[in-house]
């Protein structure tokens, strides 16, 4: 049984720890399943005479007072280890699970997803590269299916892993899809020890300043204020200056480029994605760079449900020749996790 299922089942008050898109996303599924919720609190600081779907915000200790023994589902992300610890002490008292919603799209991780996706999931299961990898794999589609955080905290990894895997030189040309202020082009190249050429792409314009600023005085470094797609044209943007910038249906009207347009057949030797959900898009817009050149790729896979197989079957159908593996580092939901193929 999924986590839906087990709480449209569920005797006890349904209380949320978090607000903002996540809380009204796990609202919206929970309508869809007949369920209610019956309040929702936050971290003491944030706590302030407000009301979130018309409920009033509570502190914990409120939220105890009022309901006692409750199911709390956690409805915000993090990677701040002091907000993970807070979560590991709630579900010391309660009944807690963090569930997962998409980032992007609308498809639940749910039952009915999982069966009708079984023969994806298990070719990818096959195709990756060792035990670690397989085990990683299994706890996020149990995590994904119950909203337990046990699982996650299972699966976990360190970046050290990841650069064992991927081996950065100091003669990379690293594309960076999703660069943000700069921070993921300074840690490769750090680690790398130096590069040959880097291309970065950030369609936050705020963001996009902050790049430039970070970057400033580092040769042979490209920057791009576009979103990553599969083609160069236009697609509206909801800029927020943060990672949570996205591709929507509505927003400013920014210009997309392609992995394949801004090297002009040039080499890339490493790629990163995180774009929001627009990775398919992204891969498949770097298919010459991919099937040319087979650049070593750190690929984000947690903002749709489709990822955990859809990112892997994209890019095996340009080159099969990829070990894969995959990586998660401490987060809740199930973000900060990315497939990595070398």
């Amino acid at each position: 049984m999924d986590l839906w299922n087990r709480l449209k089942n569920a005797d006890k008050p349904i209380v949320l720890y978090g607000m903002g898109d996540g809380g009204d996303k796990i609202i919206k599924v929970l309508e869809s399943y007949g369920v209610s919720v019956s309040g929702v609190f936050a971290s003491d600081g944030f706590v302030k005479k407000k009301l979130f779907h018309g409920m009033p915000l509570m502190t914990y200790a409120e939220a105890l007072d009022a309901f006692g023994d409750m199911i709390v589902l956690v409805a915000f992300g993090t990677a701040i280890k002091d907000v993970l610890d807070n979560v590991r002490r709630i579900a010391s008292e309660q009944e807690l699970y963090v569930p997962d919603v998409p980032v992007a799209g609308s498809t639940l991780f749910n039952e009915g997803f999982v069966k009708e996706n079984a023969d994806k999931l298990r070719f990818v299961f096959d195709r990756l590269a060792t035990e670690r990898d397989r085990f990683v794999f299994e706890n996020l589609v149990r995590y994904k299916l119950s909203g337990k955080a046990e699982y996650l905290y299972a699966a976990e990894d360190t970046k050290e892993r990841t650069y064992s895997l991927l081996s950065p030189g100091n003669d990379e040309v690293y594309v960076d899809c999703g660069a943000f202020t700069g921070d993921t082009v300074a840690e490769f190249t750090g680690v790398a020890g130096g590069y040959r050429a880097v291309y970065a792409i950030e369609p936050d314009g705020r963001t996009f300043r902050k790049l430039c600023a970070n970057t400033e005085g580092m040769e042979n470094v490209h920057l791009f204020n576009a979103a990553v797609s599969d083609k160069e044209g236009f697609t509206s943007f909801s800029a927020l200056g943060s990672r949570g910038s996205k591709q929507t249906e509505r927003g400013v009207e920014i210009p997309t480029v392609s992995v394949d347009g801004i090297l002009g057949g040039k080499e890339a030797t490493f790629i990163k994605m995180d774009v929001e959900g627009m990775e398919g898009a992204a891969i498949n817009g770097a298919t010459h760079t991919i099937k040319t050149h087979r650049p070593k790729m750190f690929l984000s896979c947690y903002h749709r449900s489709e990822d955990l197989f859809d990112i892997p079957m994209r890019v095996l159908n340009i080159r099969d020749d990829y070990k894969i593996h995959i990586v998660h580092y401490p987060c809740l939901p199930a973000w900060d996790t990315a497939f990595i193929f070398v």
